[in-house]
């Protein structure tokens, strides 16, 4: 049986096991949902743009990834062939000002090609929206998921729409802008939002309604509410998320002025969550999203102790978080707009100008400690470099519409590709010989930062331990070039600082009992 946040969001198979395919595997929810449907006896495929991000994923040897993208039907065909049951977990929020269009153009297609296919359920997680408020007043956010909801029902496909308000759970990205909001500041001048009314939602309860909505009659095609026991205003939320967090009391003064525009720009000052992901948030939340039915209860029963209430949907999640047993994130999937190509083992000639920093340098430390130190860098161990520089540059990618440095990893200890690190996002890993970073930071191009471990196998691993280091950077345009340039100077100590310095971490870790040292620190 499988577990999320501490508890069972799904149980035995109650026959034999559906062919389920999962769309957006390597966002938030669908690398939470994989699992449970494995073990509720189902098998499950894959379909993602970036197979890669999947591979290291614990369930990743039990499923079938193919490559794909919701917005192709050929790839959706074939994805789709031999289905039973189809989860969308798929949104185009934050690619751009179309993101509407690209919605509903992929949800078209999807419904089609599963009904061509003969798929006998769609299940698709929405958003909750408010009862009487007209569409056109929702927030582009709600309006694109409102709409996408409705192309799935009239696919001729059965469906099963779920929807849901805030989601409470380790990782999420509205768990994290509740969290960093109360712990950051304990007095706070609010947007008026705070006094809207909410009915949360912990992931636990969404993972179950969307295991349990694979096996609904066929009859049933339909929109349901889910929705914890709890419904309170956001204020309320911060206050009680205090109190579960042991938190003195938090002051919090609402102010009508805060536009929906200046209130993302708040949240992503003060919490990790860039404006481009905030604003979407802080709009659903103007009006007052509450359930209207639990309807969903005839087909997916709740089981004693569900659905979780606020309170203790804080804890379990609290209790991940303190664990680092936080299987996905909100941004364990891509910043929208950040290219991967051309990749830096591409050659030289490969996309045009490429850029390199390269440093080498012996150290005299263990194969395995130095990997230690380089997958565990960032976040609370830093860059091993000039830290007021780091802290300066994240700064001014927050303020330019960036991720900045506060969206600091999953796990302190392992890194997996596709995993989000500070501004970077890991794009190779081969564990204990390389860790290949690609920067999603406001750039004029793309850049990458590698780190590997090498040793002399001809002497048996027993040679010196080598550490090598490069910057790549793929400028655009004039402004690119300009940029490289403008910064070079200053490489000798952000680069060669770090190179020295992780150098010296290695060599300094203490050594295990069997004489090999143990931890970069």
């Amino acid at each position: 049986m499988s577990t999320d946040d501490s508890g069972s969001a799904s149980g035995p198979s109650s026959g034999p096991g559906l062919r389920c395919l999962v769309t957006g595997a390597t966002g938030y929810i669908g690398g939470r949902l994989v699992p449970e449907l494995l073990a509720a006896g189902h098998r499950v495929r894959c379909l993602a743009r970036s197979p890669g991000k999947l591979r290291d994923h614990p369930w990743a040897g039990d499923v079938e990834v193919v490559r794909g993208d919701v917005t192709d039907a050929v790839s959706v065909a074939d994805a789709l062939r031999d289905i039973d049951v189809a989860y969308y977990l798929v949104h185009a929020l934050g690619t751009g000002g179309d993101f509407e269009e690209t919605d509903r153009a992929a949800a078209r297609v999807f419904g089609e090609q599963a009904r061509t296919a003969g798929v006998r359920r769609i299940v698709y997680l929405g958003g909750l929206t408010p009862a009487g408020v007209p569409e056109r007043e929702l927030s582009p956010h709600l309006r694109s998921r409102a709409e996408v909801g409705r192309v799935l029902l009239d696919s001729g496909v059965a469906t099963t729409v779920l929807r849901a308000a805030v989601v409470i759970g380790s990782g999420s990205a509205s768990f994290e802008m509740l969290r960093h909001l109360t712990e950051r500041l304990p007095v706070m001048v609010t947007p008026s939002w705070v006094r809207t009314r909410i009915q949360p939602v912990a992931v636990r309860d969404v993972l179950r309604a969307l295991v349990g909505s694979a096996r609904m009659p066929g009859e049933v095609n339909r929109a349901f509410d889910i929705g914890g026991p709890d419904i309170l205003t956001y204020r309320d939320m911060m206050t009680r998320y205090a109190s579960v967090a042991g938190l003195p009391r938090r002051v919090i003064v609402p102010v009508p002025v805060l536009t929906p525009g200046l209130s993302s720009l708040w949240v992503g000052l003060v919490t990790p969550v860039p404006p481009g992901i905030a604003r979407p948030l802080t709009e659903s939340l103007r009006h007052e999203v509450v359930c209207h039915e639990h309807d969903i209860e005839r087909y997916v029963p709740d089981p004693p102790g569900h659905p979780v209430g606020f309170d203790e949907a804080v804890r379990l999640a609290l209790r991940r978080v303190q664990d680092a047993e936080v299987a996905t994130r909100w941004s364990s999937a891509s910043v929208p707009g950040a290219p991967s190509d051309p990749l830096p083992t591409d050659p030289d000639w490969a996309g045009g100008s490429l850029y390199t920093d390269r440093r080498e340098l012996t150290v005299d430390a263990s194969r395995d400690a130095l990997w230690r130190v380089i997958e565990g860098i960032g976040e609370e161990n830093g860059w091993y470099s000039f830290p007021l520089a780091w802290a300066v540059r994240g700064r001014l990618d927050r303020l330019f519409g960036g991720v900045g440095l506060r969206r600091g990893r999953r796990d302190a200890a392992r890194l997996r590709v596709g995993d989000s690190l500070d501004f970077w996002r890991v794009e190779e890993i081969e564990r204990g010989r390389l860790l290949r970073l690609r920067a999603e930071m406001r750039l004029p191009g793309l850049a990458w930062l590698e780190m590997s471990v090498e040793t002399d196998d001809t002497t048996g691993g027993e040679g010196p331990t080598r550490y090598r280091q490069r910057a790549l950077f793929h400028p655009h345009g004039l402004l690119g070039h300009l940029y490289w340039w403008g910064v070079s100077p200053f490489h000798a100590v952000v680069f060669g600082g770090m190179a020295r310095n992780i150098a010296k971490a290695a060599a300094r870790a203490p050594l295990t009992p069997t004489g090999e040292r143990a931890s970069g620190g």
